[in-house]
């Protein structure tokens, strides 16, 4: 799948805070362009709020980040432009009454609706066809999703799926408009060690092409630049990047029975909740 180089991420002392406390905070990173950047923390710990605000999809309310040069929170429209949203429960779920061959036509139609440039809404019904079956060809091919090999081939409904064939899916339609940066959340829910193996396969593939890479996981894998959510205290360095001159970390976010110790060092579950619930408003 051709791609523009990927975004740099950088973040520094970076949070948010929701209605009922912190949701993440203390977040800082450097990661080179083409980074597979993983999100690593328990459910509720504010993996998804972080990376819905480093797509530039939820505004933050302390420090600041940079996609690709373009500043957080400042800049959010220009980082959503270069930043594809892959599956993200209630943001971006698939549809279960289409066909994978439908949820893939209407992937590539609203990519060009909303993002593409006006001319191409000019150009010729059949060559504008064309085009979005090239590009959906090159988006399965970069996922390795092959649809002769599903039940009923393209005509196979995307509620009967599996759950690694649903996240392939998801990353073929974000990248069906050749972004900078993609981010996945929930990479390793549901899935069998070598499904895991597999998963990670596919979004290493797809960072080795140029595009950087942000997931979230229970677990990461070797190699990848992590940010831990969840802790508690001083945020510390990640262990197991590749790249020791990049590190990521993040802030501390404690059970909901703790938020009355400090407001400063812990974060409250239920906001991310209240603010994803924002988020899927807008």
């Amino acid at each position: 799948m051709d791609s523009p180089h990927g975004a740099a991420v950088t973040a520094e002392n970076f949070g948010l805070k929701g209605p009922r406390g912190w949701v993440f905070r203390g977040v800082s990173l450097d990661a080179p362009a083409g980074s597979l950047i993983a999100v690593e923390g328990p459910s509720g710990s504010g993996r998804t709020c972080l990376l819905l605000a480093l797509t530039g999809r939820m505004k933050t309310t302390e420090g600041s980040a940079e996609i690709a040069r373009h500043r957080l929170p400042k800049k959010m429209a220009a980082v959503r432009r270069i930043a594809a949203l892959g599956p993200v429960p209630g943001v971006t779920d698939l549809d279960p009454a289409l066909t994978v061959a439908e949820q893939l036509r209407e992937g590539a139609l609203l990519q060009r609706r909303y993002e593409g440039p006006l001319r191409a809404l000019l150009r010729p019904r059949a060559e504008r066809a064309s085009g979005a079956q090239v590009r959906i060809d090159a988006a399965l091919a970069a996922v390795g999703l092959r649809l002769e090999t599903l039940p009923k081939g393209p005509r196979t409904s995307v509620r009967d799926l599996e759950r690694l064939e649903a996240l392939r899916l998801s990353v073929a339609i974000a990248l069906l408009g050749g972004p900078r940066l993609l981010a996945v959340d929930d990479t390793d829910l549901k899935l069998s060690g070598a499904e895991r193996e597999e998963a990670w396969t596919l979004l290493r593939h797809i960072a080795d092409s140029g595009t950087t890479v942000l997931a979230v996981c229970s677990e990461a894998p070797a190699g990848a630049v992590v940010l831990r959510t969840g802790e508690t205290g001083t945020p510390v360095p990640s262990e197991t990047t590749d790249t020791p001159q990049t590190t990521g970390t993040a802030g501390s976010e404690a059970d909901a029975t703790d938020t009355a110790a400090t407001e400063t060092d812990t974060t409250d579950t239920k906001g991310e909740a209240d603010a994803l619930a924002e988020t899927r408003r807008a």
